[in-house]
């Protein structure tokens, strides 16, 4: 059960993050709530980032295909996360709270980390299992 939920979760965690990528790439200042003014700077700045976030998610695609899925990438995936949700923290203590909007996804960066943590090894558990935990055969062989 926990090796099918973390595979679920790392299809879910990579769609969304490649389709919001992809949404900030197209859209640009459009897709961040209430900065569709704010200049060209920060739309070439959204529009990168976008792209760095769909390949985020892109990796996550990546994991949830292998078998088993990866603990270490989970875990470094989960990470990269997690530090996305300290940047936002940092900026609540430097500037205040943001847009409503930015506070959703704030809270979901400081949950899901823990969750992945949780269930890294549980696919590599499972596939050691299903082949014979001990018969010299290695995850991700073959």
């Amino acid at each position: 059960m926990a090796a099918r939920t973390l595979r679920v979760l790392a299809w879910v965690m990579g769609l969304a993050c490649t389709a919001i990528g992809l949404f900030h790439v197209v859209a640009g200042n459009l897709a961040i709530p209430g900065e569709a003014d704010a200049g060209a700077t920060v739309d070439s700045l959204g529009r990168f980032l976008g792209a760095v976030f769909a390949g985020y998610g892109t990796a996550w695609l990546w994991a949830a295909r292998q078998d088993p899925v990866p603990a270490r990438v989970v875990r470094w995936l989960a990470a990269v996360f997690l530090l996305g949700a300290a940047g936002r923290l940092l900026s609540l203590a430097v500037h205040g709270w943001p847009h409503w909007f930015q506070v959703v996804p704030t809270v979901i960066e400081l949950v899901l980390p823990p969750v992945f943590l949780c269930l890294a090894n549980a696919d590599e558990r499972a596939f050691r299992e299903r082949s014979g935990e001990g018969a010299g055969v290695s995850p991700g062989a073959g």
